[in-house]
């Protein structure tokens, strides 16, 4: 599911403190127009919840219709502005700041390119364009990127955990097949893909599949190691697991969001990521790889 639109409305808090008439003005008509947006939107969603006529299947699929149009009215909407207004550094930072996460690589990297030096160097797009690059370098069809983990093996004496430096390569570009999964304890979507990941190991893992989690981003929820293992134990995750990851592992590949699987080939290059790699297009994806 697309992270939902109100974002947009969400990133335009940056608005405040503008300094030029005509930008406050123009990002001013911007907000009304997202917020008349929402607004269609929300009347329209309501409707469909009430209709009596269509079946629950009929009623998933309009309201995906829906956010989808209603996204691709935000969209448009943000890219007409950014257009006419490419080299201001208060417009264009605080639209594109509304919009990005719905746009595909390509068309984040052409309105990259057409933004003013000074736009430029505004903190999100320097932002958005470390994070391209960055997801460039492991897209499909390139090598995997190597990182490095104190893996907690489990605790000393006193209680202290005990360390072991583990590496992404350690498993992959081995000569297996390998499903990277990059989940946090915290994280429900995670916790909703497991039974998926689980079923896929169960069926497929052995001398040329395995499936790899590697736990990200525990301490943004206050959340460390002990909660990664306990939470595999208890979800029956019985495959080969990195915990104590961090930060490093997530920003390498360019993720945003978890959770956020990578399949491997044997040689380590990246055939699939990302929403390729959800539900039951993964099951999918795995085993036209490995040919069953």
């Amino acid at each position: 599911m697309k992270r939902f639109f109100l974002i947009a409305a969400a990133a335009l808090t940056v608005l405040a403190g503008c300094k030029q008439k005509s930008a406050d003005e123009v990002l001013e008509a911007y907000r009304v127009s997202v917020e008349e947006i929402e607004g269609a939107y929300y009347d329209a969603a309501g409707k469909l919840a009430e209709d009596a006529s269509l079946s629950d299947e009929q009623k998933e699929a309009a309201a995906e219709k829906l956010l989808d149009d209603t996204i691709t009215r935000l969209v448009d909407g943000g890219k007409l502005l950014l257009r006419q207004y490419p080299s201001d550094p208060e417009i264009a930072p605080a639209v594109l700041s509304s919009i990005y996460s719905y746009l595909s690589d390509d068309e984040l990297a052409d309105i990259l390119a057409s933004l003013g030096e000074e736009v430029r160097q505004s903190e999100i797009v320097s932002y958005l364009s470390e994070n391209l690059q960055t997801k460039q370098a492991t897209a499909v069809g390139k090598k995997f990127v190597d990182f490095t983990v104190d893996h907690v093996t489990g605790v000393d004496k006193a209680g202290n955990p005990v360390y072991e430096k583990k590496s992404l390569s350690d498993f992959v570009g081995k000569g297996k097949v390998m499903l990277v999964d990059f989940w946090s304890p915290w994280c429900p979507p995670c916790k909703e893909e497991i039974p998926n990941i689980k079923a896929i190991w169960e069926k497929y893992h052995g001398d040329d599949f395995d499936v790899l989690s590697v736990a990200v981003w525990e301490e943004s929820r206050k959340m460390d190691w002990r909660n990664t293992i306990d939470t595999a134990k208890v979800y029956g995750m019985k495959w080969l697991q990195l915990n104590n990851g961090h930060q490093e592992p997530a920003a390498l590949y360019g993720i945003e969001g978890i959770p956020h699987m990578v399949l491997f080939d044997k040689d380590g290059t990246i055939l699939k990521r990302g929403d390729d790699l959800r539900g039951a297009k993964t099951a999918k994806a795995v085993a036209e790889v490995l040919g069953r």
